[in-house]
């Protein structure tokens, strides 16, 4: 992190700061400033949040600073803000319904392998994560990438505050949090929130299919850039880009094709950091995507499970789906399907359209996990639907899974079907064992 001193830190008043030592203590600067006492030490300065209070006496007997903040979001705030006010790194901000996380990744990943670069962690995009970030700012960093998460309007402007982006990509629009913010039209003002927040020649990456976007689109005094999903073609691991004009041949370490439209809008901004497309196959080797986001384990007997646990809404959902259908081949494709959480009135179609979807690729086995998921099941002349209320009970219906199975495992994260895939797994070692 960019050094700065306890002194500035007790300017700014944030609680009770305790420096190594009490009082009399080093007047070394803070190097690193960290949520977690177990990773911290001498240098770093640990932010006590929530429950992170009773860790207190741990990190300072670790040699660091402490801090008990009176309003944690400001403190954090503040402290990120100090940090960015240090650097001249180019800021992304990444935002959309879906595939930020990606997004983000396959940027972090691109940027790294031609310039210092530091992306957030996992899915680190509120009003903890996102400052969190901004304090790995290195004096060397010359781009940092963001992820902005939005459940209501203002978050992504508060957001955009801290962490003053110059570059703004927009993954998608469409429907999430509808219980927040009522409609697909409000979610793109929210999202928007951070193109209203570029200063004068920022620039912004959008999809060419997002029309509810289009009238948050009208400054003069910024470059906007539209990515079209049908640029996009491949197949396995082998994918080939239209990037403005320019052609990109990539080989990527997954083979969804919304991962790979995904890369599309990575690769615009990549582009509009002024990286060099010939060289993107080398970050493309240090692309790392985070957990739960159409990971792949093989099982015994050819079969394979797709954890896509991390969260689901209507476009994702139809997205994994699909990929699920592209992925099995001649194998059965088995779907366990939780609720998609937070879709307000609407969520009753909503997730009645996943169901006809489900019926209209054929797939041979659909799970249903939750009361709120009947739709998923609601032909019960259909062989291969099942339904049960929740996680414990899922055991008994992983029954019907057999070798060879290709399973799709997808969900909003509140249902928590994150650790199923490892049952799953442990299961097909009863196979392997028969």
């Amino acid at each position: 992190m960019i050094p700065i001193r306890c002194e500035e830190i007790e300017e700014l008043d944030l609680g009770r700061l305790d420096r190594p030592g009490g009082s009399t203590g080093t007047g070394a600067p803070i190097t690193g400033i960290k949520a977690d006492s177990r990773i911290v030490g001498p240098g770093d300065l640990f932010v006590a949040l929530n429950t992170g209070t009773a860790y207190v006496a741990d990190a300072a007997a670790r040699g660091a600073a402490t801090l008990v903040p009176e309003d944690q979001e400001a403190a954090l705030a503040a402290l990120a803000s100090l940090v960015r006010s240090r650097s001249d790194a180019r800021v992304v901000a990444v935002v959309g319904s879906t595939g930020k996380t990606s997004t983000k990744d396959i940027l972090g990943g691109l940027c790294s392998a031609e310039t210092p670069t530091v992306w957030a962690e996992a899915s680190q995009n509120n009003e903890i994560g996102l400052p969190l970030t901004v304090c790995r700012l290195e004096r060397d960093t010359r781009v940092l990438v963001t992820e902005m998460g939005m459940r209501g309007l203002g978050q992504i402007a508060a957001l955009c505050d801290v962490a003053r982006p110059d570059l703004v990509v927009v993954s998608s629009i469409g429907p999430e949090h509808l219980e927040l913010v009522g409609t697909v039209e409000r979610v793109a003002e929210a999202n928007a929130e951070a193109i209203v927040a570029l200063p004068p020649g920022g620039i912004a990456v959008v999809p060419a299919d997002a029309p509810e976007l289009e009238p948050h689109l009208g400054r003069t005094d910024i470059e906007i850039r539209r990515f079209d999903r049908s640029q996009v073609d491949g197949a396995g691991n082998d994918w080939h880009f239209v990037v403005g004009g320019c052609e990109v041949l990539l080989r990527l370490p997954f083979t969804a094709r919304h991962m790979a439209e995904n890369a599309l809008a990575a690769l615009y901004a990549y582009d509009a950091l002024g990286l060099p497309l010939d060289h993107a196959q080398e970050g493309a080797d240090a692309i790392r995507l985070s957990r739960w986001r159409g990971e792949e384990m093989r099982l015994p007997g050819g079969g394979l499970v797709i954890n896509d646990a991390y969260n689901a809404n209507p476009t994702s959902m139809r997205a994994a789906l699909l990929d699920l259908v592209e992925r099995a081949g001649s194998r059965r494709r088995v779907a366990i399907l939780g609720e998609m959480a937070e879709l307000g009135d609407a969520s009753p179609r909503y997730h009645e359209d996943v169901g006809r979807l489900v019926d209209e690729l054929g797939l041979e086995i659909v799970i249903a996990v939750g009361n709120g998921v009947t739709a998923y099941v609601s032909d019960p002349s259909r062989p291969g639907r099942l339904q049960v209320t929740d996680v414990a009970a899922l055991d008994g219906a992983l029954a019907v899974l057999a070798p060879g199975d290709a399973i799709l495992v997808k969900a909003s994260r509140s249902v928590g079907l994150e650790g199923i895939p490892a049952s799953i797994e442990k299961r097909s070692r009863v196979w392997s064992e028969s």
